[in-house]
């Protein structure tokens, strides 16, 4: 049993089960990778205890940020030897100078300023990866994504990035809502809190997502290399 059905109490667990929320989904013919929100106003600057690390940022999700980072690498650099789409996502800096955050928390100068949008190194975008800017949780909300992915003839998406309780719950309810298969990485998603993350991670896996480990997520990803060459021969 993985930590995330472990944290929801035997009975909970037992109600889910005879309701039939545990059911999975098959894996899609075109997936996308989308990274939501590894951005340093996630992430922080380096590795931190939490408490610490909001001190720099009061998003920052700490040392968990930094543990998800070289499994979303690792996705990452598979997907694009795979030629699998890649997808992030950011914050709109205009609207939230407007309009505040993505929460009702209050805006702050921290993660306001251009240093908090910015993507850590090692999983920095190219120039050809589509940007999402938003300006709520989900990826979905007031933005292009959805065309973006029709275009591409995109049917399933894997999700990583942060929080596994905000801006990663709500893209996956909207994904899901659009008619995507959606498959969640466990490892590759974080939050501030390990028992909002956890518990979200079970409410997703029941209710709108498959939650995959990032080996499942990998051998999907290179699945896909296996396709055009199958195309070809098939000619």
């Amino acid at each position: 049993m993985r930590d995330w059905e472990k944290i929801v109490p035997e009975y909970d667990r037992q109600v889910y089960e005879k309701a039939g929320y545990t059911g999975k989904q098959p894996f899609g013919q075109k997936p996308a990778l989308l990274i939501i929100d590894v951005i340093t106003a996630f992430t922080g600057t380096r590795p931190m205890e939490t408490l610490d690390a909001i001190d720099e940022f009061r998003s920052s999700c700490g040392k968990a940020a930094w543990q998800a980072l070289p499994h979303i690498r690792k996705l990452l650099v598979a997907c694009r030897k795979s030629k699998v789409p890649v997808i992030y996502s950011t914050s709109d800096p205009d609207f939230k100078a407007v309009f505040g955050n993505a929460t009702k928390r209050a805006k702050e100068p921290t993660t306001s300023s251009d240093k908090a949008v910015e993507f850590p190194q090692m999983i920095r975008p190219r120039k050809d990866e589509y940007v999402v800017h938003k300006a709520r949780a989900s990826a979905f909300f007031g933005t292009h994504l959805a065309t973006y992915l029709t275009r591409k003839n995109i049917d399933s998406l894997i999700v990583t990035g942060a929080s596994t309780s905000g801006c990663v719950r709500s893209t996956v309810i909207d994904g899901y809502s659009n008619g995507y298969s959606v498959f969640v990485v466990e490892e590759g998603t974080f939050d501030r809190s390990p028992f909002s993350h956890l518990v979200n991670l079970y409410e997703m896996n029941s209710k709108y997502a498959t939650v995959v480990t990032r080996a499942e997520a990998l051998a999907y990803v290179e699945s896909q290399r296996a396709v055009p060459e199958l195309r070809a021969a098939q000619r």
